[in-house]
């Protein structure tokens, strides 16, 4: 069951990063193997998305209910496809020179061993690239807020 807990500090406002997360049906734009994203049904603050993640051989499509906390939070709490569960949470807080504390938790597992065993080997690099990925993104469409460099607060990781 790999966790990863990340705190970092980026040098956009907290909308902006609230906005780059939530817009779940862009992450095909710049997520590394997401290929595609389709928002099923939106209902105020919540909406159901599909994706669909291709890594070598593998393809699968799984289904997530999405809640955001506007501007603050966004909580994906999984419905369907190849995991026994997914836990993934995002928060927001503006740091004191207008930038964010971004906040980040996934924590899942995989039905299937094969998936389990090859996520366990690559997990640690997956999720580096993949939170990379949306500084890499947020750094390409907004301008800082501060001159102070994007960094790491805290990281917890564990691929079990």
């Amino acid at each position: 069951m790999p966790t990863h807990a990340e705190k970092r500090y980026l040098p956009y406002r907290p909308e902006q990063m609230f906005d780059l997360v939530a817009g779940v049906d862009k992450y095909p734009q710049f997520l590394p193997w997401c290929k595609a994203a389709r928002i099923t049904k939106r209902d105020g603050d919540v909406f159901f998305a599909d994706l669909v993640i291709a890594f070598k051989v593998f393809k699968e499509s799984f289904s997530s209910k999405v809640a955001l906390e506007p501007k603050k939070a966004v909580h994906v709490e999984y419905i369907n496809g190849p995991f026994r569960y997914l836990n993934n949470h995002w928060g927001f807080e503006k740091a004191d020179d207008g930038g964010t504390v971004v906040n980040f938790y996934v924590d899942f597992e995989f039905k299937s061993r094969i998936l389990q065993n090859l996520i366990g080997l690559l997990f640690n690099e997956a999720v580096r690239r993949m939170v990379g990925a949306f500084e890499t993104r947020a750094k390409a469409i907004y301008e800082p807020v501060s001159d102070r460099p994007a960094e790491r607060l805290e990281v917890t990781s564990a691929a079990t």
